[in-house]
């Protein structure tokens, strides 16, 4: 069993503190574009020569939308009592649910001005979002927080700052099959649908990030405020079925017409 008492302050000096929480939406962003620019753009000039304009966009989607998913989905009674916290994202807080919304629309607000399928663009985005989302729960992880249900398993973890009870360490859990295997699935499927047409990457991303998550979610504690939702599913799991049912539609009807 592990002890988990990580500090979830990267870097302190003096009264400034930086958070780990912080530090992976950073790195997770700046990863992610190296790897679209030199990986999977590099021969694709067209769409390149706009993609670091069309960031600044998506670091507002993510931010803006995880940040209205999370109050919006997740905690809105607080936010109403507390409305000044709604702005210390640092603290933690942001729904992937709310993000993934945030960056569909302002690429698609971006695409729109540019006169190009907002699909070629997601479809890259979908290829690099394991990156932030490997790193975004190593530092749920490390911040001691969307922890797992009590498990007496050998790997199990002991989140002091909650309580004395052993659990399952959802969020490597997710960290592994939402990032590393998310990542390797959509690399080894890339060639085949991205040279077949836009949307169909983006579809995939879909299906197997919500099949990871509804399933993990069955190790993860929901959330004190909410609970289970119905048939003791959780709001997560929830939101991914629905995810899933999108995906499947996305992917039906971009085959259709490529066929």
């Amino acid at each position: 069993m592990f002890i988990n008492n990580l500090d979830p302050v990267a870097i302190s000096l003096f009264s400034f503190e930086i958070k780990w929480y912080s530090l992976s939406y950073i790195f997770g962003i700046v990863f992610g574009w190296i790897y679209c620019k030199r990986k999977l753009l590099y021969n694709n000039q067209y769409i390149s020569k706009y993609f670091d304009d069309l960031l600044t966009y998506i670091i507002l989607g993510v931010v803006i939308g995880g940040r209205l998913g999370y109050i919006i989905f997740y905690n809105p009674l607080y936010f109403l009592q507390y409305p000044l916290e709604i702005f210390m994202i640092w603290n933690g807080g942001m729904s992937f649910h709310g993000g993934l919304v945030g960056v569909v629309v302002a690429t698609y607000l971006f695409s729109k001005t540019k006169l190009i399928d907002q699909f070629l663009f997601l479809d890259v985005i979908s290829m690099a979002s394991p990156i932030g989302l490997f790193l975004g729960r190593i530092a749920n992880f490390i911040n001691s927080e969307l922890y797992g249900r009590s498990s007496d398993i050998l790997w199990s973890v002991k989140f002091i700052k909650i309580d004395s009870l052993s659990r399952h360490p959802s969020q490597i859990y997710e960290a592994i099959f939402e990032g590393i295997v998310l990542f390797i699935l959509l690399n080894f499927t890339f060639k085949k649908f991205y040279l077949k047409g836009p949307g169909l990457i983006s579809a995939l991303f879909l299906i197997f990030y919500s099949f990871f998550r509804f399933f993990i979610e069955f190790t993860r504690e929901p959330d004190p405020q909410i609970g289970f939702i119905i048939l003791n599913l959780s709001l997560g799991q929830i939101l991914s079925m629905v995810l899933f049912l999108l995906g499947i539609i996305l992917f039906y009807k971009k085959n259709e017409i490529y066929k």
